[in-house]
């Protein structure tokens, strides 16, 4: 079957090992399923894996993706949470300390098909396309998790999103615009502040800008490049989440500040298959929907992969099938 896959790392030039070529079909064991895969979204996870990280050398080939959306042995139209926790694990399963992304210990979502626990398996919503579905699973549920989840803020608070034009960015503007959260976001153009805008943010500054008041929360996903910005940016008792790192996971800490005004720092990681159920009724409830930049037939799954190395995106990239 066709996929896109990685065979051996490559810090410094992951798109050198990025393969699109043939794969053997998969075989689902017990409680595991196989599904017609007709959409996955493109995540900064999959650049990191073609770099080794959190991959490592002997797990290779990998067939990169962390999400989907198909249809399953059944003929059922079907979202694949990308969560893969140990049999038996009840409870939050992003707190089962073996617990994977699809990927990571198990073939990933970008091919024709792909083997999932049955249990990870959700209904896809007739009014919602294969590949709005198929943002869903990653970077929308991180989004969903970061802000109504972990982040303790209240409709009406001040939430600054760092970084505007990402795939997480994008849904933490829509969905925190639906709640009734005032948005604020930076980016470092002005295309990609006024892309913010169009999408629902109420205002947008460049990066590393001082803002006109400080914020009630931080949505970071960035990392180095943005992080004293953030600590500075809150208001004394203000909440940072974070679920990402994409330039750089060792900033200075600012423990000065941290402790003077009492800030909070709270980690968070993808989201639970209950919490991806609650964002689809969400998303079918409100008419809101995922930001897609571009839709790209997996054969040109090289292009997505360049626009999201060199940081043009405007939203989720999607392959199709």
């Amino acid at each position: 079957m066709l996929a896109a896959f990685v065979s051996a790392p490559a810090p410094k030039d992951p798109l050198s090992v990025l393969e699109v070529g043939d794969r053997p079909e998969p075989e689902a064991p017990e409680g595991w399923t196989t599904i017609q895969v007709k959409a996955v979204s493109l995540n900064h996870h999959d650049l990191f894996s073609l770099q080794g990280i959190g991959l490592p050398a002997e797990r290779m080939p990998m067939i990169l993706g962390t999400d989907a959306a198909g249809i399953d042995e059944d003929g059922n139209e079907v979202v694949v949470h990308g969560v893969i926790s140990t049999p038996g694990w009840t409870g939050d399963e992003t707190l089962d300390p073996k617990r994977s992304l699809l990927s990571e210990v198990h073939q990933g979502s970008m091919a024709e098909k792909v083997a999932v626990p049955t249990r990870n398996l959700l209904p896809k919503p007739a009014e919602l396309s294969f590949a709005e579905a198929a943002c869903l699973p990653t970077a929308w549920l991180t989004a969903y998790r970061m802000l109504f989840v972990k982040s303790g803020l209240r409709p009406g608070q001040t939430v600054l999103v760092q970084g505007a034009s990402g795939g997480v960015a994008t849904a933490l503007i829509v969905l925190g615009r639906a709640a009734g959260y005032r948005i604020w976001v930076t980016g470092r153009s002005e295309e990609k502040r006024a892309a913010a805008l169009a999408l629902g943010a109420d205002q947008a500054f460049e990066s590393g800008a001082r803002l006109p008041e400080r914020v009630d929360g931080v949505m970071e996903t960035v990392g180095e490049a943005t992080w004293s910005h953030s600590v500075k940016s809150l208001k004394p008792g203000g909440v940072i989440v974070t679920s990402g790192a994409t330039t750089g996971f060792n900033p200075g800490a600012e423990l000065n500040r941290v402790f003077f005004t009492q800030l909070s720092v709270i980690g968070s990681t993808m989201g639970t298959k209950s919490e991806l159920e609650s964002l689809i009724q969400l998303c079918s409830v409100t008419g809101i929907r995922p930001q897609i930049d571009v839709e790209l037939p997996l054969p040109q799954a090289r292009e997505g992969f360049e626009r999201m190395l060199e940081g043009r995106t405007n939203g989720k990239i999607v392959f199709t099938l």
